[in-house]
C-alpha cells in the first residue's frame, strides 16, 4: 500500500510528495520498507512488557503508573525521587546503566531488581504500596 502511495506521488510536485511522507512518518509508516521500528523509538510500557514477566507485568504497571505517570524523567518535588519508579535517590539506578537518567529500559530494569529484592516481585511491591501508598 505504502509504494502505491510512493508512486503516485513521485508524479506530483516535490512539495506533496515531501508533505506526505513527513504524515506518514508521524503516524509510524516508513515509505519502501517493512522493518521494525527501532527499539529507541518503544514506549516505556513495551519495553516494560518486554523484560518483566508476563504475571507481573499488571503490578509492575501499577507501580509505575501511580509513581511517575510512565514519565522517565519524572521527579518528586519535595523528595528527589526520580524516573519511572521514583528512585530516591535516583542516582541509584547507575547500578544498572551509567543512562540511568534518559533510559526507561535502564530504569525498569533498575525497578524490577529493586521490587524483586525487597518484595519478593512486582506484585510484592504493589500489594505493600496498597497498604501504605509506597513502596
Amino acid at each position: 500500500m505504502f509504494r502505491s502511495l510512493a508512486s503516485r506521488f513521485s508524479a506530483r510536485p516535490k512539495a506533496v510528495a515531501a508533505g506526505a511522507a513527513v504524515l506518514l512518518g508521524a503516524t509510524g509508516a516508513v515509505l519502501g520498507t517493512t522493518a521494525p521500528a527501532s527499539a529507541a523509538s518503544a514506549s516505556a510500557q513495551d519495553i516494560a512488557k518486554k523484560l518483566v514477566p508476563a504475571g507481573q507485568y499488571q503490578c509492575f504497571d501499577k507501580i509505575v503508573e501511580h509513581e511517575s505517570g510512565w514519565n522517565p524523567s519524572a521527579t518528586n518535588a519535595s523528595s528527589g525521587a526520580y524516573g519511572l519508579v521514583q528512585a530516591l535517590p535516583g542516582s541509584k539506578m547507575a547500578s544498572a546503566g551509567a543512562d540511568w537518567k534518559t533510559n526507561p529500559a535502564t530504569q525498569i530494569e533498575w525497578g524490577l531488581d529493586y521490587m524483586n529484592d525487597r518484595y519478593g516481585s512486582p506484585c510484592g511491591a504493589w500489594k505493600f504500596w496498597q497498604s501504605n501508598g509506597w513502596y
